[in-house]
């Protein structure tokens, strides 16, 4: 699991914090918690845009990208989520000044190449979500193509599931299916270079709103954000249990 791999999106992270939270202070008494945890390993990057991030608390709260320079302007910054190799640059841009600049190269970002090698030298990851915000949608592959892979049913229901499970606490509605038809086309995204890596449950969550405090999320809406996500990550992590590959 990913949070903060765009700098902006304060409620990813505070998501991943309380999911290990969650997960830490409930084994031994939520049932459902606690098998999850006795039958699998979850690696959690709590923060993938570090520097970024910081940048948020300290000069811009609405800066995207990274913090890395480049050699042919002086504008800062790599979209990390338009970086990975898969369709890369199909529709990013390819100007260093722009929010989704996609970088040099596909992989050009120490951020993007420390979360590939760990999962290309971790072969037995079978589940991988990554946390954004905002849109209130849960994404399958793809979002750089149209086309659909092979188990997009079986993903598809997954993700009916999981939107249900969420909306059972407050109501709140998900929309689920392709990035592309979802959300928008866009290339270069974690999520769809895992699935073609060989990961096969693949989610995007983009968590609330759908744009009345947008990127600016009021704290009174962290809690149950994370809440309600809560009861969508653990009913796909119990689906993965049930059906292993």
């Amino acid at each position: 699991m990913d949070c903060g791999i765009h700098a902006r999106e304060w409620i990813s992270p505070a998501f991943c914090q309380w999911f290990v939270k969650e997960a830490t202070s409930t084994y031994g008494s939520d049932n459902l918690m606690t098998t999850l945890l006795d039958n699998l390993v979850f690696y959690v990057v709590p923060v993938l845009n570090v520097d970024g991030y910081s940048y948020t608390w300290t000069n811009d709260r609405l800066w995207r990208k990274n913090r890395s320079k480049h050699l042919s302007s002086s504008c800062l910054g790599v979209d990390l989520n338009r970086n990975f190799d898969a369709g890369w640059c199909k529709l990013g841009s390819k100007n260093p000044c722009d929010e989704t600049f996609c970088g040099t190269e596909a992989e050009s970002e120490l951020e993007v190449k420390a979360l590939t090698n760990f999962i290309r030298t971790h072969s037995d990851i079978k589940l991988y979500l990554t946390i954004h915000a905002y849109a209130q949608v849960l994404i399958v592959p793809y979002s750089y193509d149209c086309k659909t892979t092979p188990c997009h049913d079986e993903l598809n229901e997954i993700a009916k599931g999981a939107t249900h499970a969420l909306a059972s606490l407050y109501n709140t509605k998900y929309n689920y299916g392709t990035g592309a038809t979802v959300l928008y086309p866009t290339s270069g995204v974690s999520g769809d270079w895992s699935y073609d890596h060989g990961i096969k449950y693949l989610f995007t969550l983009e968590l609330r709103d759908v744009g009345h405090y947008g990127f600016l999320l009021a704290e009174s809406q962290i809690r149950p954000t994370c809440k309600e996500t809560m009861l969508a990550i653990k009913y796909i992590a119990k689906y993965l249990l049930a059906h292993p590959y």
